[in-house]
Order: C-alpha cells, then structure tokens, then sequence
C-alpha cells in the first residue's frame, strides 16, 4: 500500500483501497453514508471533478464512477494548453522536448514496429500525398499524427507516450494557425518516406537522422511554424 500522501482524500482512498482498472467506485451518497472519507459531499465532488479532469475515472450517469487505466496525457495536456494559451511560443519549447524524447526512444521503438505498424505508417503517406495532390488540397493532419504516434505505440512506458499524446493535441490546437508553402508540405512527407524505407531496411541510425532533419524544417524556412 502506497504511503505517498496526494492531497486529496478521494484519490488516498482509491489507492489505498487497491481499485484497478475498471472497478466501479462507491457514488458520492455511499461514500457520505459511511462516512469513508471525513469530508463533505462538496469536498467530494470536487475532488472527483478534478480526478475526472486528470483522466484518472470514468463519470456516467446511471453506470457510476469507475476507474481508468493510468495515462500520463491527461495532466501533461492539461498544462501544456494552459500554456499555450498564456504564451503560444511556448509550443516550440515542447517540441524540442518531443523531438528530444523521440530521439532517445528511436531505436527501443523501431524494434517493435511491426508489419502492420508499417503498413499504416504506408497508408499515411499514401493519403498524405493523394490529399496534397488532389483537386481541392487538403492537409494532412490526421495522417501526420497517426504516422508519428504509430513509430511509438508499442513502448512500454506510459510517460513516453503520454507527452507524445499530449505534444499532438498541442500540434492540432496550433496548427490552424500555421501555413505552410506547399512546396514544404511535400517535403515533409518527402521526409518521412525517406523515415519509413530506413525503418524497413532496418537502417534505423539513417531514419532518425532523417527524423532529426525533418524536424529542423520549420526553422529553416521563413516564418517559422510548428514542428514536423
């Protein structure tokens, strides 16, 4: 049992409790009525709304509370967009985070793609292009997210992929905001086959070389932008 004391008496009594996963909670009347926690009903629902906001429990009416498997995302987007909104800059900081993170995970991650992994990592460029080249240019943000959180999905290690989770909300949130030639946008997909067929080749010292690369592209071409 965990002797580490989190400042709130709902989420003491969870771990202290040994709730998993998936385990449904006593509701807020249950918790009053035997008195289990020492506090209000107030004091409860506070506590509850911010272990919801945290993504730590699943609140639903007429299902109850229960409790989600542990993400790291939730706090880390949660700050990252309080951020964001007092200095927009501060997004160019986390990618160097990102970029830093990815980096040292490069070849941990790319021993556990697999064949599927890569046909998705495939697909993504597949769409990418046939948006950037059809009729009506659309950009491809959905396929540059999937491309990149794929590369790492299969980590064992819930702080990784919680600030990579976290760094793509922050890139969808900035990135309307955020226009690129369309010369560079090519480029960039340029980059990440170039990513792939390393991947694939097992040269994966070459991919994160071309990572690092494609990551340097907003800084130098004129007025900046979010990260690749």
């Amino acid at each position: 049992m965990s002797q580490i004391d989190l400042g709130s008496e709902l989420l003491n009594f969870i771990v202290q409790n040994g709730y998993t996963a998936g385990d449904r909670l006593p509701t807020i009347q249950e918790l009053k009525a035997d008195d289990l926690l020492g506090i209000s009903s107030s004091k409860i629902r506070e506590q509850l709304e911010v272990a919801r906001v945290f993504g730590l429990v699943d609140v639903r009416s007429k299902k109850g509370t229960h409790l989600k498997p542990y993400s790291f995302a939730p706090a880390v987007r949660l700050s990252l967009m309080i951020a964001l909104a007092i200095d927009p800059s501060a997004f160019h900081q986390f990618s160097e985070l990102r970029t830093h993170i990815e980096a040292a995970f490069w070849h941990e991650a790319c021993a556990l793609i697999d064949d599927a992994d890569k046909a998705v990592m495939r697909r993504c460029i597949v769409d990418a292009r046939a948006k950037l080249t059809s009729d009506w240019i659309r950009i491809p943000h959905a396929e540059h997210r999937v491309f990149h959180l794929t590369m790492f999905k299969k980590l064992d290690n819930p702080f990784v992929i919680g600030v990579l989770d976290a760094y793509w909300d922050a890139y969808d949130a900035v990135q309307p905001s955020s226009y690129a030639p369309y010369a560079y946008l090519q480029l960039v997909w340029d980059y990440h086959e170039r990513i792939l067929d390393a991947i694939c080749a097992g040269n994966y010292e070459d991919a994160l070389a071309a990572f690092i690369d494609h990551t340097q592209l907003p800084s130098r071409r004129e007025g900046g932008g979010a990260s690749s």
